[in-house]
């Protein structure tokens, strides 16, 4: 018997721009290098552990398909070429294979586009490290999934248990694509039936941001657009952007939990205030390395705010607003930077400044597909010299996780560049472990090293 046609599987809004958004200098794909103690295993191994579980994550044999003149929305679809051997893969790291070299090879893989015409994922194999120790790379598209939901799927491929046999290999079926037929009268249904489910689903989720949009939301809006504009107009380094190559450099740092927990105790706010704070204090020695730091100059950064439910733990979808918010770098000394900070982040929360970009991704979700693809992609080839960074920070895994029973030490991230924003910072959390991953262009920001140590010393300033 054939396989029954897949249902129409259409990509949500913001997950459709995050696709239409990527072009040749631009790859949106978020990514980790996760370190584990040795031996390495073998190449066929772990393609044969990733194939046995790929069945716990479908979207993993999926394809992005597109109509031309994107005139309907894309759809997930079951590739009918699947093969794992395009997705895991190996290299040997050069000797001596410590982190300067393992992290200019990284650098090199997370510069590599995707292939968009199959499944948007890559695990790569990295042996030769030093002391026995073995890594692999990871690369998931933006499209896929956001930071949350990338480390949901890391707990559902890597194991809890050390002693957790490989599972036995699942049979699978690619099922055949939706018809344009099918595709069209989907659209055309969700179309005319959008106002009447956002009417429905205002009362079941009220917290989820999943309703018609509101008058108090357009209101709490407008109320903040005043002291957004307000910040809007304090003077930014906007210096630091400009035009992205095609190469990257990729670093990182690291600090404990607890260092962080105690930071927060000793001056107030939160751990992202703390975080924000610590970048705020690296931005400041960046731009004091290059003679350009001036008192009440800002860097004016994107900070993404999850806007997911405690039910939506393995949603494989983004459920991600943001905020700007105006890192006080031109502040001399670091407790009031880290005060300012605190402040601007609470008044954004209870102007619910994130709430914006839902309303508006809600809005767009009944536009036509090619007004989306053509507006996406028209705002990250732009120049824009409004945001300067974007910083993301991601609770990661809070139990030990294991590949092959071999044990992970560390977990570094990566997040993309783009849109004239030349640098941008992801905070991940595995165990007690803290590390900030610094992606930058290659060419503009060859002083990467000294935003890194800047974290370092902005840690050591806020130290109680």
């Amino acid at each position: 018997m054939p396989p029954t046609p897949s249902p129409t599987n259409r990509m949500s809004t913001l997950d459709t721009e995050f696709f239409f958004a990527e072009h040749a200098n631009t790859p949106l794909h978020m990514g980790s290098v996760a370190v584990f103690d040795g031996p390495a295993p073998e190449h066929r191994e772990l393609t044969r552990l990733f194939a046995a579980k790929l069945s716990r994550v479908p979207r993993y044999r999926q394809v992005v398909s597109t109509v031309p003149g994107q005139i309907l929305p894309p759809v997930w679809a079951d590739d009918e070429h699947f093969q794992i051997r395009h997705h895991v893969r190996h290299v040997t790291v050069p000797a001596p294979g410590g982190d300067e070299q393992l992290r200019a090879v990284a650098a090199k893989i997370f510069a590599r586009r995707l292939d968009l015409k199959r499944p948007l994922w890559e695990e790569w194999l990295l042996t030769g490290l030093a002391d026995g120790r073995w890594a692999i790379l990871s690369k998931i598209h933006h499209c896929m999934a956001d930071g949350i939901g990338g480390n949901d799927l890391m707990t559902l491929v890597f194991d809890a248990d050390p002693d957790a046999a490989p599972p036995e290999p699942v049979s699978w079926v690619p099922a055949p694509a939706p018809s344009l037929a099918d595709r069209a009268a989907d659209q055309l249904r969700d179309t005319l039936t959008w106002p009447l489910r956002q009417l429905a689903a205002a009362p079941a989720t009220p917290g989820k941001l999943k309703r018609l949009v509101r008058p108090e939301d357009l209101l709490d809006y407008g109320r903040g657009l005043s002291e957004g504009t307000r910040r809007l107009a304090e003077p930014s380094a906007s210096f630091l952007n400009g035009p992205i190559g095609s190469k990257r450099r990729w670093a990182w740092t690291t600090t404990s939990l607890t260092e962080l927990k105690q930071i927060r105790l000793a001056h107030g706010g939160t751990i992202n205030d703390v975080v924000l704070a610590v970048i705020t204090g690296a931005f400041r020695d960046l731009l004091a390395a290059r003679d350009k730091l001036t008192d009440h100059l800002v860097v004016r950064s994107l900070v993404p705010v999850s806007t997911r439910g405690p039910d939506e733990a393995g949603v494989i979808t983004n459920r991600v607003s943001a905020v700007l918010a105006n890192l006080p770098v031109g502040e001399p000394d670091p407790v009031r930077r880290l005060t300012g900070i605190r402040q601007q982040m609470d008044s954004l929360k209870q102007r619910h400044q994130a709430v914006s970009a839902e309303i508006l991704t809600a809005m767009l979700g009944v536009s036509a597909p090619v007004w989306l693809a053509l507006g996406t992609q028209a705002a990250y080839r732009f120049p824009q010299p409004l945001v300067q960074t974007v910083t993301t920070n991601v609770p990661g895994p809070r139990v030990p996780l294991y590949v092959l029973g071999r044990r992970m030490t560390v977990l570094y991230p990566f997040v993309p560049i783009g849109n004239s924003v030349r640098i941008s910072i992801a905070i991940l959390s595995y165990l007690d472990t803290v590390s900030f991953g610094v992606t930058a262009d290659y060419d503009a920001v060859p002083d990467v090293d000294v935003l890194v140590q800047g974290i370092k010393r902005g840690l050591a300033e806020l130290a109680p």
